[in-house]
């Protein structure tokens, strides 16, 4: 009968350890279940406490909520800010919630107070909520109840209420109920000396998994709380630091120091508290959650391995004494420790029932023991006064203090001749010592210490006497200052603590101090602070007694991307200088997210700083951008140099060959994500070493890309195609096999091509593994990583009713939230976007044609913040609107140029908390604003380039399946179109628009390069304006053609520009010709100056016009703009004004047909002015013409473009014949050049000023990398160079020769197209390359380049 009794025993048994484990470990984790008992009402009369009762029937025992004994709740006897109600749950609880009541049926009630808690009655904390000592709403009126959630739930057994405000028509008075549940963790006292040894079941532990929770008070700032280690040299350690908590831990480095494995996280502050604190380190492989008091700092260790290796045991509370002697003077842990847990063992429970070793201790406690410290909070009006001996002859004080502030007043007495003052002056610790002596004034000064407002405890003492003074810090002999001038000292008194506010002659020198004290003693003797709490003693004004409330406002650190956070007493800022972002917490980029964006800035090809992800995590970094007609390269280089030797490897030992980049692959990725095309060149060239061999097998060589993934397929093929591009193409060397290098030649061969699948770049890795046989060779080239175009830029949607709109997933920007995008609209008003939550919820909206707004509510009340253009906004043209809102600010600003921000209140709310899906287009929900307007306030018109918190919305891919919505947004032109400048038409595209410059004289991505050439002895250009019919005219041709009709070549109006420099005269610099003996001239006469002649009839001789008697042909730029319409002519030179000309009466005003236009000299056959040939034809100009236009055609651009494409013989010998018989046609030796061009149309942005612009020191990669040069800049110079060397040195005539046939190719090496594939928009970059004779002439010409 016994074996039920037994068995029910055991099981009892084991319920009870359950149970146990649970409440274990419900202390030290949140738990799920419901926590919202009453726990005050139950409690006796004598639970309740205050500071004072207005008479009896007021008592504390009667502030129960919805009670109505007694006087109807509690009231003090002086409604003032030093009373307080205080309850005593009898043990500790876990509280979640508090309601408050005035008194019953009265005037009386309590409308803010503060709550703090305290597991002994002594030492209070304030509860803290968003990073402030907060101040809880309480009530309106007498019965109805007000209850607060607390969103940091507390464990205490004492809770105090603090009235801040109370009824203007009564006084203070209270009814409360607390809420929450039981709460129960094993405790273990730790007393600086014991370790308790936790020891693993075999001798090593190889982890790849820990989850370690714990919970801790203490009041020393230092200690190690545990520690782990292995041989191998793995350990892990969390400690305190200047009362910070510490964790390191390192999962293995390697021998040779290449792989170094040691963490080291800082979170917390103030920890030396005496308060619990919870920690909770989850780790994962290499990740690691690391929480102090529910915030979470995300990590990833250092290294490459995975397991955590330990040895034997896992100690807590301090240094193992058995383990090796790497403590490095560390302390052990002073205080208390409950609910701790590894690995699911409550390590807490094994020690009470003594399975763990703990005989390092002398007397185990499982119990807190607590310490006796009263520190006394001050503010800026606060004092403490305390009495002394007086008529003594010694001074002497001490007391501990902490602070956020360099300056403040800690100690001032008067004495019976003078004064003393210890004062915080600049972080340093000064004491004042003023005698007044009947017959001189004496002054003792003590200066000690640095930093001493780091928030960390420390220490003063203070003893001055006959003819000495020492001054002593943190109890530190070092840091002792003594003074033994001439002293006499009297003491008077009394003390006053933190601040002074009475009259005497030699007033304190610094403010009020601000901060925490504790450990006063005045004369020797400790200060009895309960006894001034109750009056016996002493005065003290606005001071909390037994607590410490200083806030660490860095603490979680608000300062993003590296900011460094600064703080007063008050209030924190962030220095953001060198981070690469600005704002109130460095949130902003300061960058541009791509290439394409400093295009459309107005911006050149040069090296950028560029952010893709804005006020993501990313940070930013540099890149190449090439600012093509129709395209922006983006450039990304690395550091592995061309045609680098492998050697050594074999199919079962490759050799990894590691390819850098100059951003990180994060960064890299971002930037392929969001192109529209990448490409990468690879080239393997090889002599005996074999590539793929054969697609049945592994190949010899593969390449690792993007997410660390093999790919075995080369340049020029695609994924799942194990070819080589001359195995696409079918034109291998030996044609058994897809790859030039798998026929195993002893030659040298190469397979080389593009990489294009942009997923998969780019090249990280490439592993060869066919260069160990005798005579096998191979070198490996790995191009930069090229991307062209930024698809978020452009990404953009149409909203075509008021209804319609795009929804996305909540936006999560609890503490801070960015959002910028692009608008244009002829609506007058349109909310943008919104996103609800209960109460709080994030608006942008056109308010009306004039103004945006930013509204929001975080829990404080609706903000709005509102910017007024000065021009209407629904002008259907592109602006720009940002909006950010974070725990200091919030900023809007509209197209650059419009600005307006708020900071946040003192204290408040600060999380902005949403539910509801984020709504573009159209408000979240219908308002009484919306109403009145007549329906919803939906958006009409255009958004693109949605970005929030750094993430691009894609509104293109949702707007293809939502109604009401288009994908992309037409009409760039409107608003961009104003950067294609001198005549370049805008052109539009689906994402985007370029600058159409074929009919302009210039060039470039925006029209505003000067196209232009140098002219040598004999050189002329010659445009037909009636040419034959002849196959491949140019399409200026057909653009003037198609402007004028068979009938419309007798001219009343001409429109002339161009620029020129040249040292040598006389020389025509145009002339046009006619059928009949009309013509018009630009020439430098013999004294250089300029001259325009006009014949179109009706004079017996040409209409001459000097224009201007200096010598131009000085070699310097000079420009002329000249317009005739009929007689009246306008001309203006370089920048002097315009001068006015008149054809006289007699003369024609029509230039009758005309026949060609000639540049440099004249050669025709028909009829020509015999003075202009005799006396200005020969020898020709000689020297630089630029943007040469005449009535919308550029002559010289044309012949300069049909140069280039030539390929006659012709070309190659220029000193016969016409090149062709054309449109446009030229002979002689002609060489493009801007060295004629007039000074720049835009000018440049001062670098100053500029904060994209790198200076040249400043915008070199670490790697081995080269910038984009735009066409023209330097090779310019180098011409003309090269020119002056064949006049001087004919025998360099070959040497020029090749120079210029390879700056033919210069540029390519970025861009990869060849020369003249830019005159067509359409031409792909695929067709470029085809169309290129020799891959290989990009390596060559550039080693040629700089030789």
């Amino acid at each position: 009968m016994r074996c039920p009794t037994q068995g029910l025993t055991m099981l009892l048994l084991v319920l009870l350890w359950i149970f146990n484990h649970v409440k274990g470990a419900r202390g030290a984790l949140p738990t799920s279940q419901k926590c919202d008992e009453a726990l005050a009402s139950p409690l006796a009369h004598t639970a309740f406490t205050s500071s004072s009762v207005f008479s009896n029937g007021y008592a504390p025992g009667y502030a129960k909520l919805n009670r109505r004994g007694g006087a109807g709740g509690w009231s003090p006897l002086d409604s003032d800010h030093y009373q307080w109600l205080q309850v005593d749950l009898g043990s500790r609880k876990q509280v979640s919630a508090v309601a408050t009541q005035g008194r019953y049926s009265s005037s009386d009630w309590t409308t803010q107070y503060r709550l703090l808690y305290s597991d002994t009655g002594r030492n209070w904390k304030p509860y803290h909520q968003d990073g402030n000592i907060w101040a809880f709403s309480g009530n309106s009126n007498s019965e109805s109840a007000v209850r607060h959630e607390l969103q940091q739930g507390i464990v205490a057994r004492f809770l105090r209420l603090v009235p801040l405000d109370w009824s203007e028509e009564g006084r203070i008075g209270l009814r409360i109920e607390i809420y929450g549940c039981s709460y129960w963790a094993g405790v273990i006292n730790f007393d600086g000396q014991g370790v308790i040894s936790y020891r693993f079941k075999v001798k090593k532990m190889k982890i790849i998994k820990d989850v370690i929770a714990l919970r801790f008070k203490t009041s020393e700032s230092e200690g190690v709380i545990l520690h782990g280690e292995g041989q191998q040299g793995d350990y892990i350690t969390l400690e305190l630091w200047k009362a910070k908590l510490l964790l390191q831990i390192n999962l293995g480095s390697n021998q040779y120091g290449s792989i170094l494995g040691h963490t080291s996280v800082t979170t917390g502050s103030l920890l030396d508290d005496n308060h619990w604190h919870s920690v909770v380190i989850e780790r994962y492989r290499r990740n690691v959650n690391f929480t102090l008091d529910r915030h979470t700092q995300h990590f990833r260790t250092n290294g490459e391995f995975d397991h955590l290796d330990l040895d034997y045991e896992l100690s807590f509370g301090g240094m193992p004494y058995s383990g090796k002697p790497v403590g490095g003077g560390r302390k052990n842990f002073k205080g208390c420790m409950e609910s701790i847990n590894y690995n699911g063992d409550n390590i807490t429970d094994l020690a009470r029932r003594k399975k763990l070793d703990t005989s390092s201790f002398r007397n185990l406690s499982f119990s807190c023991v607590e310490t006796h410290t009263f520190p006394v909070f001050f503010n800026a009006t606060s004092f403490l006064q305390l009495p002394g001996r007086a008529n003594h002859n010694t001074i002497s004080v001490s007391f501990q203090f902490r602070t956020w502030n360099p300056d403040g007043l800690l100690l001032f007495s008067n004495l019976d001749d003078g004064t003393l003052e210890i004062s915080l002056e600049d972080s340093k610790v000064v004491v004042h010592i003023n005698l007044t002596m009947a017959t001189s004034n004496n002054r003792v000064d003590l200066l000690s210490g640095s930093a001493l407002n780091d928030g960390q405890w420390h220490a003063i003492r203070l003893v001055a006497k006959e003819n000495f003074a020492m001054l002593t810090i943190d109890g530190e002999e070092a840091s002792a200052v003594r003074s033994t001038s001439p002293l006499t000292i009297t003491t008077g008194g009394t003390y006053h603590l933190g601040g002074y506010f009475l009259q005497t002659p030699f007033p304190p020198s610094q403010p009020s101090f601000q901060g925490c004290m504790q450990a006063i003693l005045v004369d020797d003797q400790p200060a009895d602070l309960l006894a001034v709490e109750k009056g016996i003693m002493g005065a003290f004004e606005n001071v909390s007694l037994d607590m410490c409330a200083i806030i660490d406002r860095c603490m979680p650190n608000h300062c993003e991307h590296g900011g460094r956070c600064k703080q007063s007493w008050e209030s924190f800022s962030c220095t953001c200088d060198g981070t690469g972002y600005t704002g109130a917490t460095c949130h902003t980029s300061i960058y541009e997210p791509s290439c394409e964006a400093y295009k459309h800035l107005g911006r050149s090809s040069d090296t950028y700083w560029i952010d893709p992800d804005g006020s993501g995590p990313l940070g930013p970094f540099k890149v190449n951008c090439n600012m093509t007609e129709d395209k922006v390269w983006t450039t990304v280089m690395n550091n592995l140099p061309p045609k680098t030797t492998v050697t050594g490897s074999s199919r079962d030992r490759r050799t990894v060959i590691q390819v850098n980049y100059s951003a990180s692959m994060d960064q890299v990725t971002a930037i392929t994500t969001s192109a529209e095309y990448c490409e990468q060149q690879i080239a393997y060239s090889c002599r005996m070493s074999r590539l793929l061999n054969t697609p049945d097998g592994t190949p010899y060589t593969w390449w690792v890309g993007r997410g660390s993934e093999k790919h075995f397929y080369w340049g020029g093929s695609s994924p799942g195609i194990q070819k080589c591009a001359c195995g696409i193409d079918r034109n291998c060397t030996d044609t058994k096999y897809d790859c030039n290098c798998d026929a195993d030649y002893k030659q040298w061969r190469e397979d080389s091509g593009l990489l294009v699948n942009k997923e998969h770049l780019p090249v990280s890795q490439v592993a060869v593994g066919d260069t160990n046989r005798p005579g096998s060779e191979a070198k490996l080239t790995v191009g930069p990583l090229c991307c062209q175009g930024d698809n978020n830029y452009w990404n953009a949607a149409s909203f075509t009713t008021p209804s319609s709109y795009l929804h996305f997933a909540t936006f999560q920007g609890e503490t801070s939230a960015d959002i910028s995008f692009y608008f244009k609209t002829s609506a007058p008003y349109g909310v943008f976007l919104e996103n609800l939550g209960n109460t709080d919820f994030i608006r942008l909206e056109l308010k009306s044609v004039k103004v945006v707004s930013f509204s929001f509510d975080v829990g404080n009340g609706p903000v709005e913040l509102s910017v007024h253009s000065s021009s209407p906004l629904n002008d259907d043209q592109w602006h720009r609107v940002i909006a950010e809102r974070n725990v200091k600010e919030a900023v809007l600003q509209l197209d650059q140029n419009y600005r307006t921000s708020r900071l946040a209140p003192a204290q408040g709310h600060t999380r902005l908390e949403l539910f509801s899906q984020l709504y573009v287009g159209k408000p979240a929900s219908l308002t009484c604003q919306d109403s009145a307007a007549g329906g919803q306030r939906g958006f009409l018109g255009c958004i693109r380039a949605l970005r929030m918190n750094g993430i691009t919305l894609d509104l293109e891919e949702r707007a293809k399946v939502t109604p009401g919505v288009k994908p992309g947004c037409q009409g760039h032109c409107t608003s961009f179109g104003m950067y294609c400048r001198n005549g370049g038409k805008c052109v539009e595209k689906y994402n985007g628009y370029l600058c159409d410059c074929v009919s302009t004289a210039y060039d470039g991505p925006f029209c505003t390069r000067d196209v232009g050439g140098f002219f040598e002895v004999g050189t002329l250009v010659k445009y037909n304006f009636m040419p034959e019919a002849v196959a491949g005219a140019s399409r200026d041709a057909d653009i003037f053609h198609h402007q004028l009709t068979p009938h419309g070549v007798n001219l009343t109006k001409e429109e002339v520009a161009f620029s020129f420099s040249t040292s040598s005269a006389p020389a025509i610099l145009m002339y046009v010709s006619s059928k009949t003996e009309d013509y018009m001239a630009v020439v430098l006469r013999q004294n250089g100056s300029l001259q325009v002649r006009y014949n179109l009839g009706g004079l017996r001789g040409p209409f001459s016009i000097d224009v201007d008697q200096r010598n131009l042909a000085n070699g310097q730029p000079h420009s002329i703009n000249m317009s005739r319409v009929d007689r009246s002519i306008t001309i203006q030179l370089d920048h002097y004004p315009p001068v006015s000309y008149t054809l006289p009466e007699a003369s024609d005003t029509q230039f009758n047909l005309v026949k060609t236009l000639f540049l440099g000299q004249v050669f025709e056959t028909g009829h020509v002015d015999p003075v202009l040939i005799e006396s200005y034809n020969t020898p020709g100009f000689i020297g630089c013409l630029s943007r040469v236009q005449f009535n919308g055609i550029a002559p010289l651009k044309s012949a300069l473009r049909a140069a280039a494409k030539a390929a006659t013989p012709t070309a190659a010998q220029p000193d016969r014949k016409l090149a062709a018989v054309s449109v446009v046609s030229y002979q002689g030796k002609l060489v493009e050049s801007n060295c004629g061009a007039s000074p720049l149309t835009i000018p440049p942005m001062s670098a100053a000023t500029d904060p994209w612009h790198l200076d040249n020191t400043d915008a070199e990669f670490p790697f081995n990398e080269e910038r984009v040069i735009p066409d023209g800049v330097n090779r310019d110079s180098a011409i003309i160079g090269g020119i002056i060397a064949v006049v001087i040195f004919t025998i360099l005539c070959t040497l020029v020769f090749l120079i210029r046939y390879m700056f033919r190719h210069k540029g390519t090496y970025h861009t990869n197209e060849a020369k003249g594939s830019g005159e067509t928009a359409g031409e792909s970059a695929d067709t470029a390359i085809i169309g290129t004779d020799n891959p290989e002439t990009i390596d060559e010409s550039k080693k040629e380049w700089f030789i």
